[in-house]
C-alpha cells in the first residue's frame, strides 16, 4: 500500500455546515450524502483514515513527543524557544491545556476516528462484497482503536464517540476503563475480519496480527493477563511473524513491512505531502545529508546507560555527534532508527514502525508473569541483541528486568510512557532519570486541550 496511499481530500465530516448547506451543494461537487456508494468510496475514504495517520498531528509528530519525550527515553535538551519551547514543557511536565502539541494529538486521533466513524456507519446497506464488506470494517475498526487507545493512554477521560457526530449532540467523558472495554469488543471485531496478509498492491494494511497486537496491549492494560496470554499466543502460532535475525535489518527504507514488522505508519517521498520528517526532526546537522537536523528527541543519559555492554542495539537505535550550542561545542545523542537521506528536508521514505513480532514475545512473557517459558521468550530477543541469557536468579525483580528489556528493545518507537504507566513506575522512573523534574508535578494524564474545555463547558479537567 506505500505506492497507493494518496491524500485524499474527502469531507466526511460537516461539524460546522447545516443540512441545508449540505444538500444544496453544487452538483459538479461531491459530498458525505452522495459519496457513499459503492467499494471504492469506501476504499477510498479508508485510505484517507490511513493517511491521517502520517500527519503531524498523529505519528508524524505528536505521538513521539507524549509518549516518548514524556517519558525518560529522550528529552528536548536546553533548547526551549519556538516550537522547542512545546516538546520542552511536555517532557518537564509544565505544559498546561494550551500546549500546541497536546490539542494536536487530540485534534488528529479524533479527526481519524471521525473518518472511521462515518465509514462504518454507511457501509451495511451498500452492496459490496461481504469478504471486502468485512475486511473494511475490519480496517475501520482497528484504526479508530488505535486512536482511542492512545487518547485513553495520554487523557483517560475522553468522549467515546462510535457514531457521526450530529451538531448539537452533546459529548459525554467516559473514564478509560469504558475506553478499553469498547476496545476489546472492537478488536475482536476486527481480528475476525481482517485477513492474515496482503498482496504487495495491499501492503501496510491492517491484518489479523496488528489487531490482535493492539488487543493483547489493551487487555495487559486492564489486567487480564490471562486473556492476554490467549491472544498472544493465537499471534505467536498462527500469523507467521518471526524475529529478523540482524536488528539492524528492522531500520532503513530498504527493511520495511519485514518478517518481523506487525503494522507500520507508510510514508513515501517525493514532494506529495506524504513523506516523513523523521530523519530532519531527530539527527543533528552534522550528520544529516538534506537540509537542516533539529536534533530533536534526544536519548537521555539514564536511556544510554540502560544499554548493557556489548548490547548489538545500542549504536543501530542512537548516536552521539558533536554540535555548537550556545557557542559551546557538546556531544549530543541522538535516534538512529529513521535515519535517512530525503531528496528535500522533511520528505523521507521512512516509515513509523506501530507494533512488530518483539514487542508480542515481551508481551507475552508480561502476560505469563515470571515462569522458565517467560525468561525464554525474553531471552530470544536478548540473543539476537548479542546478550547472554537471564533467569531468575538474574539480579532485580522479573517486572525491572522485563521493564529494562522493553525499554532497549524498543527504544524510540512510542512504547515508553505506556509501559512505565502500565507497570506503575511513572514517578519513579522520570525522578531517576531527570532530577531536574519536580516530583510533584508529574501527572500520569495530559491536560485536556482547553479548546475542548471551553467548547464543552460539561467536561472536567484532569489533574492527576
Amino acid at each position: 500500500m506505500k505506492n497507493r496511499i494518496i491524500i485524499l481530500l474527502v469531507i466526511v465530516l460537516f461539524w460546522g455546515c447545516s443540512e441545508e448547506f449540505t444538500e444544496l451543494a453544487p452538483i459538479s461537487n461531491r459530498n458525505e450524502a452522495d459519496f457513499f456508494n459503492d467499494t471504492s468510496d469506501f476504499v477510498a475514504s479508508l485510505n484517507a483514515s490511513y493517511a491521517g495517520l502520517q500527519s503531524d498531528k498523529v505519528y508524524g509528530r505528536a505521538y513521539w513527543t507524549m509518549f516518548e519525550m514524556r517519558g525518560d527515553n529522550t528529552d528536548q535538551g536546553p533548547d526551549a524557544t519556538g516550537l522547542a519551547r512545546q516538546f520542552s514543557e511536555i517532557n518537564a511536565f509544565t505544559e498546561d491545556p494550551l500546549n500546541e502539541q497536546v490539542g494536536a494529538a487530540w485534534e488528529g486521533s479524533y479527526l481519524v476516528i471521525a473518518n472511521c466513524n462515518v465509514i462504518l456507519d454507511r457501509i451495511d446497506p451498500v452492496e459490496i462484497e461481504t469478504g471486502l464488506k468485512n475486511r473494511i470494517i475490519g480496517e475501520a475498526l482497528f484504526l479508530r482503536s488505535l486512536m482511542y487507545y492512545h487518547l485513553a493512554v495520554a487523557f483517560g477521560n475522553i468522549p467515546l464517540q462510535l457514531t457521526p457526530f450530529v451538531p448539537g449532540d452533546e459529548l459525554v467523558q467516559v473514564d478509560a476503563s469504558t475506553i478499553y472495554a469498547q476496545l476489546i469488543t472492537d478488536l475482536e471485531t476486527a481480528e475476525a475480519n481482517l485477513p492474515i496478509s496482503y498482496s504487495a498492491a495491499d501492503l501496510g494494511r491492517a491484518t489479523k496480527g496488528a489487531a490482535a497486537t493492539l488487543l493483547a496491549k489493551v487487555l495487559l492494560t486492564v489486567g487480564q493477563s490471562a486473556a492476554a496470554e490467549t491472544v498472544l499466543r493465537r499471534i505467536v502460532d498462527n500469523y507467521g511473524y518471526s524475529l529478523v535475525g540482524d536488528y539492524a535489518n528492522l531500520w532503513g527504507t530498504a527493511n520495511e513491512n519485514n518478517q518481523e514488522s506487525i503494522f507500520e505508519v507508510q510514508y513515501l517521498s517525493g514532494g506529495i505531502g506524504q513523506g516523513s520528517a523523521f530523519s530532519n526532526e531527530f539527527s543533528p546537522s552534522a550528520i544529516l545529508q538534506t537540509g537542516q537536523g533539529f536534533g530533536r528527541n534526544r536519548p537521555t543519559a539514564t536511556m544510554e546507560n540502560a544499554y548493557e555492554a556489548g548490547d548489538l542495539r545500542f549504536t543501530i537505535s542512537m548516536g552521539t555527534s558533536w554540535i555548537n550550542e550556545n557557542s559551546e561545542t557538546v556531544i549530543q545523542n541522538f535516534v538512529r532508527k529513521y535515519e535517512s537521506d530525503p531528496p528535500t528536508e522533511n520528505d523521507s521514505d521512512i516509515n513509523f514502525v506501530v507494533f512488530r513480532y518483539a514487542d508480542v514475545l515481551l508481551m507475552l512473557a508480561e502476560a505469563l508473569g515470571e515462569t522458565a517459558e517467560s525468561y525464554a521468550l525474553i531471552n530470544q530477543v536478548r540473543t539476537r541483541a548479542g546478550l547472554p541469557d537471564i533467569d531468575a536468579a538474574t539480579p532485580g525483580t522479573f517486572e525491572e528486568k522485563l521493564l529494562k528489556e522493553r525499554q532497549v528493545e524498543l527504544a524510540f518507537e512510542n512504547h515508553r510512557w505506556a509501559d512505565i504507566k502500565r507497570f506503575g513506575v511513572v514517578v519513579q522512573k522520570l525522578t531517576e532519570a531527570e532530577p531536574q523534574i519536580d516530583a510533584s508535578a508529574i501527572r500520569n494524564l495530559f491536560f485536556i486541550p482547553q479548546r475542548e474545555m471551553d467548547i464543552n463547558t460539561n467536561f472536567v479537567q484532569n489533574s492527576n
